[in-house]
């Protein structure tokens, strides 16, 4: 029997653009949403339109409250579930020597590890986010334990083991040899990719191929993980991580690596260009199902390359704000056509609510000097914490909104639950103009949305339940 659930429905239907989210914003105050046995939306309107077809349906009253799409992280990392807000005294190289490579060295512990693995995914079900890419742990074990708790709690996750070939000492715990980072790597997309439906096109559990960055290979590296990709890409397995996060003058992540693999831009080395001069040197690993963090910095021409392959960006403001790293300029980046879905980048970012990223975006982009300057209007922020992730996954067929049709992957928000979210929507001004107070109720909602309100978090139209 069909499940009908009620209350203000909002979300970005269709396939737009970024630019185009505004248009394509559905808001449904007295809304229904019908979810089929087998966890599709079977349809989607005004409680009153509501056919007759549908007159037996069990119903789920959340009426005063909210039902919006789960949100979708399109970066975070897995092992840094207890680094939140770690100090290390400078940007990113720093914080990563001082504080991450230390923590991740951690679960090399299997008992640790299944602890932050049961921890992490605990936090995902009370942040209601669906869907994520996870940078994952150099150690098999603790990747096995990732994906048994998110399989258990009926999430969806794309992940790999952290890659690293080269380091400093404080890595030294994560670091393997060429052919074993490879044998590693080759074991994990046998035995987790796809391995609930044996489908990529309809899987939860899926795995990647993910390098910590340029600095933690080396050219043999990249060169084998690029042979690899082009004998896993057609079997849907995906590319992970992070491009042009730091450009601090003194030790910047960008200038070293172009010092090291001597190319004329960053994404060279993940694009087979990783030889000096940006000569051709493997197989490149940008492609529909290839996300890189940040994208702080780029070129226009690196923007241009990653819009012309299908590949994406996971934007983090959050952690961006955190390690000083700048403000990714959105008009120049979201105008190149790349897809830019948003990140929490936990744990340099402090905010696993993907609502709570999307506040620090309108903050920092509204901040941007003169003409650069943007007020991301809510249903853009909205696309940013659902469909486009999504879509960066490449996964928009089947989850990211809640048109009729796609898996029912959802959020049922009660304000009541968290009283100062209710005093704000309850005492905020309205607009005459329906379309308008729309838009200033959801921005409401995003911005004042905190974990207390977040009342079920559903995946295929079943509620999700945390690991004890």
């Amino acid at each position: 029997m069909s499940t009908t659930y009620l209350g203000h429905i909002f979300h970005v239907a269709g396939s737009p653009t970024v630019a185009d989210a505004r248009e394509h914003l559905v808001s449904l105050p007295d809304g229904a949403l019908v979810v089929s046995d087998a966890g599709t939306i079977e349809w989607i309107g005004a409680a009153r339109d509501l056919p007759p077809t549908f007159a037996g349906a069990s119903v789920v009253d959340n009426r005063g409250g909210y039902i919006v799409p789960g949100f979708v992280d399109a970066h975070m990392h897995f092992p840094q579930t207890y680094s939140t807000d770690s100090y290390g005294g400078g940007q990113l190289l720093e914080w990563l020597d001082n504080c991450i490579f230390p923590a991740e060295s951690r679960l090399a512990d299997p008992a640790f590890a299944e602890r932050i693995a049961r921890d992490f995914t605990r936090r995902r079900v009370a942040v209601g986010t669906t869907a994520a890419m996870v940078f994952g742990s150099a150690f098999p074990h603790a990747q096995d334990a990732l994906f048994r708790s998110t399989r258990e709690a009926g999430l969806r996750v794309v992940s790999g083991r952290g890659i690293q070939t080269v380091g400093p000492e404080s890595a030294s715990a994560l670091l393997t040899g060429e052919a074993e980072a490879l044998a590693l790597v080759r074991d994990e997309i046998d035995r987790w990719h796809a391995v609930d439906t044996g489908d990529a096109t309809t899987a939860r559990i899926q795995v990647a191929i993910v390098p910590r960055f340029s600095l933690s290979v080396t050219r043999e590296t990249l060169r084998a993980l690029g042979e690899l990709y082009d004998e896993v890409r057609g079997s849907g397995v995906y590319f992970h991580s992070h491009l042009s996060e730091n450009d601090s003058i003194i030790g910047g992540e960008i200038a070293a690596v172009k010092a090291v693999y001597e190319t004329t831009s960053y994404l060279d080395t993940y694009d087979g260009r990783f030889m000096p001069g940006s000569t051709e040197g493997g197989s490149s690993l940008l492609g529909r199902r290839s996300i890189f963090a940040h994208g702080v910095h780029c070129t226009d021409d690196e923007l241009a390359r990653l819009a012309e392959t299908g590949s994406s960006i996971a934007h983090c403001p959050t952690s961006q704000q955190f390690l000083g790293s700048g403000t990714m300029p959105w008009k120049r980046t979201a105008g190149s056509g790349v897809t830019v879905a948003l990140g929490s980048d936990v744990g340099a970012g402090d905010e696993w609510l993907i609502s709570r990223v999307m506040n620090d975006a309108f903050k920092v982009h509204i901040s941007e000097p003169l003409e650069a300057s943007v007020s991301l209007h809510p249903a853009e922020l909205l696309f940013l914490g659902t469909l486009a992730g999504a879509r960066a996954l490449d996964m928009e067929e089947r989850f990211g909104n809640l048109d009729v049709g796609k898996d029912a992957d959802f959020l049922l928000i009660d304000p009541e639950r968290w009283e100062p979210l209710s005093m704000l929507l309850e005492g905020r001004v309205r607009a005459d103009d329906e379309r308008v107070d729309a838009d200033r109720e959801l921005f409401a909602l995003l911005m004042g949305l905190r974990e207390p309100a977040i009342a079920g978090v559903y995946v295929q139209g079943t509620r999700v339940v945390a690991p004890e």
